[in-house]
């Protein structure tokens, strides 16, 4: 008996073996043998649902620590083999889960040209920007990733997908923002927003560090708020004469 040669439709009976599938694959405390036999029997299938299923192998720790980084690299390893008929799953991982996030972007990163998965985070970091989330995991992995895999992308899509993240709750996440906007968008809005963000959290010092950090990196100036912004300053930042945010050594 095959595997879908249960009662029913195909689609109900490729439905219902997916989700056992999901189930084993995702199970922590079962014997690995289950989840490295439903990790085979999904690449084994390759239809976009199987894939899309064995995605969810990224999303649970799994101990021995060893074995789940093995039971993940044999899944990267089917994805990344299937080519494009991943690359729909592997997007919609990204776009809907909230764990597992990093692996999705490394299976894609061995699929996809690097700004074709810039172009995706990027619209990832913009949904998030508009919505409240309770774990900033997945913002912070975003924000890694785009920093240090860019390709050299700049431009108002990336500035717009990062100004809305300096008012996140998170200071990790704003903090993050403010690393990536000075080095991915230097322009006047990211300036100004960076200045309100030091100015809104004068308070926390290390919030208040980072922007200024930030700031120095652009060599921005502070013109109209040459003030406030001197009143917050410590070592080793300071304002020269027209204004800009040095750092001192």
């Amino acid at each position: 008996m095959g595997l879908f040669d249960l009662f029913g439709s195909r689609e109900e009976r490729q439905r219902g073996a997916l989700k056992k599938l999901a189930k084993r694959v995702t199970e922590r405390y079962g014997p690995p043998e289950n989840r490295q036999k439903a990790i085979q029997q999904l690449g084994d299938l390759g239809t976009p649902g199987a894939l899309s299923t064995l995605c969810l192998r990224f999303t649970v720790r799994a101990e021995p620590g060893i074995t789940d980084d093995e039971e993940k690299e044999t899944a990267l390893r089917i994805l990344v083999d299937a080519k494009e008929a991943a690359v729909g799953p592997l997007e919609a991982f990204v776009r809907e889960q909230e764990s597992g996030v990093a692996w999705g972007l490394r299976a894609l990163a061995d699929i996809v040209p690097s700004d074709r998965l810039v172009e995706i985070v990027v619209r990832e970091l913009a949904r998030l920007g508009r919505e409240y989330t309770r774990d900033p995991e997945k913002k912070l992995v975003l924000l890694t990733w785009l920093v240090e895999h860019h390709a050299g992308a700049t431009g108002p899509e990336i500035e717009g997908a990062l100004l809305p993240l300096l008012e996140d709750f998170s200071d990790d996440v704003r903090i993050s923002a403010a690393r990536a906007i000075a080095r991915l968008a230097p322009g006047e809005a990211g300036r100004d927003a960076l200045i309100q963000l030091l100015l809104r959290d004068r308070d926390n010092a290390r919030v208040r560090g980072e922007v200024l950090e930030a700031l120095a990196h652009l060599g921005a100036d502070v013109k109209g708020h040459r003030p406030s912004v001197e009143a917050l300053l410590v070592e080793p930042f300071f304002l020269d004469r027209e204004g800009r945010v040095k750092k001192r050594g």
